[in-house]
């Protein structure tokens, strides 16, 4: 596998359309930081690290809302194996005017847009979530 993270969208994209409750991605200390995130923002219930004796396994809840909508409607990959993309802090621009969100690898860590903007910091542009 050449590119994780864009494993990861897709199986959560691949698990909405499917409408099913949780889906199950190899993990790792970037898609741990990448669902912590979407946690905070609000796009998914819930995640899980599982031990398996190997990688382990993150177990991502996925939201819905009343009449089973799912609360993720577009996921994209931005940076990608053989195109990194970094963004200064004045780059950072809210994604569909602050409905979206905007994931960033820094050195503080993964953090949102808005995260990145109080810290003050600039990095790799991982993906935006809307």
């Amino acid at each position: 596998m050449t590119d994780p993270i864009a494993d990861m969208l897709t199986r959560i994209r691949n698990a909405i359309m499917r409408n099913k409750d949780s889906v199950e991605i190899p993990r790792s200390t970037l898609k741990t930081g990448v669902s912590n995130v979407l946690k905070e923002e609000g796009f998914i219930k819930e995640y899980k690290e599982i031990e398996d004796g190997k990688q382990g396994i993150l177990k991502v809840y996925l939201k819905y809302g009343s009449q089973k909508e799912p609360v993720i409607h577009g996921l994209s990959r931005e940076s990608k194996p053989g195109r990194n993309i970094y963004k200064k802090l004045e780059e950072i621009k809210p994604v569909l005017g602050g409905i979206g969100v905007a994931i960033y690898s820094t050195d503080k860590g993964v953090l949102s847009d808005k995260e990145c903007r109080k810290a003050g910091v600039g990095g790799q542009f991982i993906c935006k979530v809307w």
